[in-house]
């Protein structure tokens, strides 16, 4: 391993621009492109958004929790809470399922999160939490396409 870091905040919406800034900042080292670093910012974003809408229904006390390792190019990011949890695993990773269509939402989260990633797992046991595991492999980047 590279490098590790934890993250723990409270499930506001507002903390969400927090943990996109935090994990930009980490995967920083290893020099992604702005198509990566966009991608992994969107994909961090629909985590942390599931987790204080659905973990939480945005309560403003839940915990969340963002555990991250960077092994060369590869970054493995758990995003936990303690929330509802998901009752049909299978059905919440379906395109356009949602479970709070009164609030406009478009259920793409997960399907949004497997585009981005290399690979995304879920483990969820209702009414003790949710981990959203994912992992994202960077493409070195050929020096003579590097901005000097």
């Amino acid at each position: 391993m590279d490098n590790e870091i934890t993250l723990s905040f409270i499930a506001k919406s507002e903390n969400e621009a927090l943990a996109r800034m935090v994990m930009s900042s980490f995967i920083a080292a290893i020099d992604p492109t702005i198509e990566e670093l966009s991608e992994f910012k969107t994909v961090i974003s629909e985590a942390v958004t599931n987790a204080i809408v659905h973990g939480y229904e945005e309560d403003g006390v839940g915990k969340i929790e963002i555990h991250a390792q960077r092994l060369d190019r590869e970054i493995v990011v758990s995003i936990v809470d303690y929330g509802r949890g998901i009752r049909d695993v299978s059905q919440a990773r379906e395109p356009l399922f949602t479970t709070k269509p009164e609030q406009e939402r478009s259920g793409m989260g997960f399907t949004i999160m497997e585009s981005f990633s290399d690979d995304v797992e879920i483990y969820s046991i209702p009414d003790r939490g949710t981990t959203v595991t994912i992992t994202k492999r960077f493409v070195p980047i050929q020096e003579s396409s590097r901005i000097v």
